[in-house]
């Protein structure tokens, strides 16, 4: 949702300390979060093109099954920006509750016999990652039922939140401010590809975002973010997704 340049203010004190004065550099992608165990698991399946529908249809049937031994926070497809997949995020306590979680399915029947047996020869591909929330991120909800989401993943630069954080929570703010968009959610890998920054945002529809980011654009506190930020930035990806019927976010 941030446009190319996406973050950042001049590095605070705090965030020179970021690598060590003497001796090899050595980049960390664990920085600060939440004072608490909680973690996100996010889930990207590639689902084979023909079979998307019939994939879809399975999930609105069954997960039930799934959400019965823990919160799925959304479930969703993607609409553009990528092709033929789908996206879940699952929230835990704490690493052990992951494991019990994952035995209790490995034993639960119905999960597995009217579920995943059908549902696995219909995916090419999966991908998991760990997440925790940024510590100054509170896991939001949309204004209303029947918008769209927009999954935007930020690869930064080695060096981890002690070296960018504080200026990609000034971006952020600097594109809420313009009150055209609702952030969800803001997610900081810990397994998966490090130095990764998933933010969730919320919109009314899909011309109400373009709107929005048409005046973003020329938005002086906008764009002063992104041009103050664009150097912790490698790369950046947009999804809009479409929630499914059984996603507690819609």
């Amino acid at each position: 949702m941030l446009p190319p340049a996406l973050l950042r203010r001049p590095l605070a004190a705090a965030a020179r300390l970021a690598l060590p004065r003497a001796g090899p550099q050595v980049c960390l992608a664990t920085g600060p979060r939440q004072n608490n165990g909680i973690f996100y698991e996010i889930r990207t399946y590639d689902i084979k093109p023909a079979k998307m529908k019939e994939f879809l249809e399975m999930v609105n049937k069954y997960f039930h099954f799934r959400t019965a031994h823990s919160e799925l926070v959304g479930f969703w497809y993607s609409e553009l920006g990528a092709m033929n997949k789908v996206l879940h995020i699952w929230k835990y306590d704490n690493f052990a509750h992951r494991t019990a979680v994952r035995h209790a399915l490995a034993n639960d029947k119905d999960w597995q016999g009217k579920f995943i047996s059908a549902a696995l020869p219909l995916v090419e591909k999966q991908h998991n990652e760990v997440a925790y929330l940024v510590p100054w991120c509170q896991l939001g909800k949309p204004s209303k039922e029947g918008g769209v989401y927009e999954w935007v993943t930020f690869q930064m630069k080695p060096g981890g939140p002690a070296l960018w954080g504080e200026a990609f929570r000034a971006a952020i703010n600097a594109h809420i401010n313009t009150g055209y968009t609702k952030l969800i959610g803001v997610f900081h890998t810990e397994y998966g590809l490090l130095n990764t920054v998933h933010v969730l945002w919320w919109n009314e529809s899909p011309d109400q975002r373009a709107a929005g980011r048409h005046s973003a654009h020329e938005d002086a506190r906008v764009v002063a973010a992104v041009r103050d930020s664009v150097r912790f930035l490698e790369s950046q990806q947009n999804v809009l997704l479409i929630p499914l019927q059984c996603s507690p976010l819609k």
